[in-house]
């Protein structure tokens, strides 16, 4: 893997975990797990749970999180998709798609940051679903519906991670793979807080008055990684990095 493919991948993943610790999807997770699940929230919030609660909260949580990634990983095919053809066609122009995205996550930066608040960005786009269809394919069609209509926190970091996409021009594989990553870590919190959901709240209760800390700290993120991508740093801060933390290689 390229040197700048390497750094995308970290921040692809660390965008994911940053989604899930967002204000509109970190308090609404036992809401989620009860809902997904058909479980009392006395029943998934057991200090002891049961084999069989536990594998029903394993399974369930899975199954929706396989739901998101399928629409994810669908949008950065697109992504690559279409930043390759546009190099097919206009090679000359690619910089600019690059600068163009670069930008794009730059403005996400410093709407989440609270420096500036964009319109087009505000707004609560969620789909309510007011009765879950019964069983796995259920709770995976809730999953398709998190994705698609989730976005007033997570629109402007998945966003990001598709200008990434877009600007780096490494096609449908590379853009499938790098939302495969934004998932898994969107994905592998949410399982882990499905299963643990006991010592979930204990956290949450402590964590909650953090939360607009992770939004500045997330911002922050996005305008760097804008900046990086404007001017193409990605490979030149990779090789810097490789110097300190070998395990990017």
């Amino acid at each position: 893997m390229e040197t700048g493919a390497d750094l995308t991948v970290w921040i692809a993943f660390t965008a994911g975990v940053l989604s899930f610790f967002s204000p509109c999807v970190l308090p609404l997770i036992p809401s989620y797990i009860t809902y997904i699940t058909g479980l009392s929230f006395a029943e998934v919030n057991a200090e002891q749970q049961s084999q069989r609660i536990r594998l029903v909260i394993f399974l369930h949580s899975f199954v929706f999180v396989m739901g998101f990634s399928v629409i994810f990983m669908t949008l950065g095919g697109l992504a690559g998709f279409a930043s390759a053809r546009f190099q097919a066609y206009l090679h000359d122009g690619l910089i600019w798609l690059q600068r163009g995205g670069g930008l794009l996550i730059f403005l996400f930066g410093v709407h989440l940051s609270g420096l500036f608040h964009f319109g087009v960005l505000l707004g609560d786009k969620r789909l309510h679903l007011r009765n879950k269809p019964g069983g796995f394919l259920g709770t995976f069609v809730v999953g398709l519906a998190f994705a698609a209509g989730w976005t007033p926190c997570i629109g402007p970091i998945l966003g990001s991670i598709l200008a990434v996409v877009a600007g780096s021009s490494q096609g449908v594989g590379s853009g499938i793979g790098l939302l495969a990553v934004y998932s898994a870590g969107l994905g592998v919190p949410f399982i882990v807080s499905g299963v643990l959901f006991h010592l979930f709240i204990t956290f949450f209760d402590r964590f909650r008055k953090h939360i607009r800390l992770v939004e500045i700290f997330t911002g922050g993120l996005l305008m760097v990684v804008g900046i990086l991508l404007f001017f193409d740093f990605f490979k030149a801060v990779t090789n810097y990095l490789l110097r300190w933390l070998p395990v990017l290689g």
